[in-house]
């Protein structure tokens, strides 16, 4: 169930000292503000200048008087978020903030190196990124939201306001006298996730009171599915891969069902390759395969930035850009 930011910090136990990612709004501030009171002296914070509008100096100004009033370090990253063509901005803008908060991790002000960093997302953006996923038809993985832990680049992340609503937050800050600054992308409506926070969050919450707590359990339903689908593939893959180090063997998968196969190749493009295929592609790439009865079946279908193609008794992904 939904908790107080104080029951949640309760529970909250990482190393030190801990990096808060700080971006001058009300979640990080109270975040920030709240593990500086339990570990004091023992709390930096991490800011990212995305750049990417104008308010951007006055966030990081808003971060700066924060800080030198709670007596923390500050350190920040200016980075370049611009999408690609075809990338979303918001992903642009995430892969760009992960990577700066990684870079600041280092001992750069005597406090020693930061092993952990706390991120300030809590029950509502969870409830956003779980209808973000149905809305695209995601799978398992997908319809797990948002992890409360995970390890990347050799850091260990943490969302210890998961479980916590964004009124609630807004409240003790209220409660504690704290101001914040608002982003003003929030009021955006390009934005898919303000529509969904402006449109589907008040009638959820007429209809379904609970619906953060409901929207978790799923959500860790989830994540527990795909860690079993996981498992499953690589014990998969052991067997299909047979003595080749990186090409499934065709006899092996088309042993397999359709189910399994789509999951043991999923698992084989991600994990060795990086690539993702969509649920066309992936159909599209099992229907290739049942169809191999012969030896003059041709596999040539388009995954992420490369190809799953045929060769002889196996099928191989090959880089396009190489």
């Amino acid at each position: 169930m939904t908790t107080s930011l104080d029951e949640a910090l309760d529970r909250f136990r990482p190393g030190l000292p801990l990096g808060v990612a700080l971006s001058g709004g009300a979640d990080s501030t109270a975040l920030l503000t709240a593990c500086t009171q339990r570990w004091p002296k023992q709390v930096i914070a991490l800011h990212v200048n995305h750049g990417l509008q104008a308010a951007a100096p006055q966030f990081e100004a808003a971060c700066e008087t924060l800080c030198r009033r709670l007596g923390v370090p500050l350190r920040v990253a200016r980075v370049d978020a611009g999408h690609a063509p075809g990338q979303s901005p918001e992903d642009a803008a995430r892969i760009a903030r992960y990577g700066a908060l990684a870079s600041l991790v280092t001992d750069a002000d005597g406090m020693g190196a930061v092993g952990d960093v706390a991120l300030a997302q809590h029950a509502d953006d969870q409830v956003e990124t779980l209808l973000l996923a149905l809305s695209r038809g995601a799978g398992p993985a997908g319809l797990a939201a948002m992890p409360t832990y995970w390890e990347h680049s050799g850091l260990r992340w943490h969302r210890p306001l998961l479980r916590v609503a964004a009124t609630d937050i807004r409240d003790w800050l209220c409660a504690h006298s704290i101001g914040w600054i608002e982003d003003p992308t929030n009021a955006d409506r390009a934005y898919t996730r303000n529509r969904i926070r402006a449109d589907l969050l008040p009638p959820l919450q007429a209809c379904f009171p609970h619906f953060r707590d409901t929207f978790a359990r799923a959500a860790q339903h989830s994540a527990s599915a795909s860690v079993l689908l996981d498992e499953l593939a690589g014990i998969d893959l052991v067997a299909v891969l047979g003595p080749t180090a990186d090409a499934p063997q065709l006899h092996a998968l088309q042993a397999l069902s359709s189910a399994r196969q789509a999951n043991v190749l999923r698992y084989w493009l991600k994990t060795l390759f990086g690539a993702r295929p969509s649920t066309a592609q992936l159909q599209e790439l099992i229907a290739q395969i049942s169809a191999c009865t012969t030896r003059g079946h041709r596999i040539d279908i388009r995954v992420g930035n490369g190809f799953v193609r045929r060769d002889g008794g196996v099928v191989r992904w090959y880089n396009s850009t190489l």
